[in-house]
């Protein structure tokens, strides 16, 4: 089977009517019900010949996701897209996509596996969808392969949520232990926001206990924000433990994004500065993330939301 030559609607799924998702040369394709279309969920070619899916609400919002990596690539409210996808990002589905929204897991940034884990260069698969009062809901699914257990070494489910409204693009991720054994894992979504870097700025993260990883990564400085707003003047990479459920983004372009979660009790400021001299003056990273192991006993499940709104 070839890539994908057509534009498919996805259907109102039920048990039955649940995609077919087949697998070539490390890339997954859902073959759908064309007859009972979800409005407002499409599946579609995207970059590389990576399939696509296209979410568009009655309001005229629209978002877009890959099946590679379950990565939400755009998210546009009005004519403006609110998320950022690098220039050297690639589309090939063996790299994980720079930009979006990426997952790390089940591991943030360094450790035993390779970097940020293995959920964003693996192939998710669509599960279910709906169209709930012109809101489009799609939800994915990521299972162990050989390919996660050659990394690590257990059985789990990942599920996650997709739903897009007026001014709104929520998500809802559900980490289930479907082994035998305990587990620990840590998370996180890495968002990249469209921003012009010299404007941008941070609130709600005052008082919050902070792992500055700059100069050295690997030997953080502890310290605390005490910034009511906190800026990008250089390179930025901060981890800032037990921050608010809700932050303020002025992302310098004339938008404050608000990103409130549940469950995501760390977040991480993000910016690469001249290490990435091509584009880092036109993003920031706003990172709602787990830094602390989850442990999670078989058949137990952990789920954290974050939500997206723009005014």
């Amino acid at each position: 089977m070839g890539a994908i030559s057509m534009t498919w609607s996805l259907p109102t799924l039920t048990s039955s009517k649940l995609p077919r998702v087949n697998r070539y040369s490390g890339m997954a394709f859902a073959t759908v019900n064309k007859d009972t279309a979800t409005l407002g969920v499409k599946v579609t070619e995207g970059l590389g010949k990576l399939p696509k899916v296209v979410l568009t609400s009655s309001h005229g919002s629209e978002a877009e996701l890959y099946l590679y990596g379950g990565c939400v690539t755009s998210w546009k409210v009005g004519s403006r897209d609110l998320l950022f996808v690098r220039p050297d990002a690639v589309f090939n589905g063996q790299k994980p996509i720079s930009g979006g929204i990426p997952h790390c897991f089940p591991q943030f940034g360094p450790g035993p596996m390779q970097q940020h884990g293995f959920a964003r260069n693996s192939d998710w698969s669509i599960v279910d969808s709906e169209n709930v009062d012109g809101t489009p809901v799609i939800t994915l699914e990521l299972k162990d392969s050989s390919y996660s257990r050659a990394m690590w070494d257990y059985s789990f489910q990942a599920l996650y949520k997709i739903t897009l409204d007026k001014k709104t693009l929520s998500t809802e991720l559900k980490i289930t232990n479907t082994d035998k054994k305990p587990f620990s894992f840590t998370t996180a979504l890495h968002t990249y926001f469209s921003a012009s870097v010299s404007g941008a700025s941070v609130k709600g993260l005052k008082g919050c206990k902070t792992l500055n990883k700059d100069p050295d990564p690997k030997n953080p400085i502890e310290g605390k924000e005490e910034r009511d707003v906190v800026t990008y003047p250089g390179f930025v990479d901060c981890v800032y433990l037990g921050a608010s459920n809700e932050l303020y983004l002025d992302n310098g372009l004339g938008d404050i994004i608000s990103i409130k979660n549940t469950n995501w009790p760390d977040a991480v400021l993000w910016n690469p500065h001249l290490t990435m001299e091509a584009c880092y003056k036109d993003f920031v990273c706003v990172e709602n993330a787990q830094i602390g192991n989850v442990d999670l006993e078989p058949e137990k499940s952990w789920v954290a939301t974050q939500q997206l709104s723009v005014g």
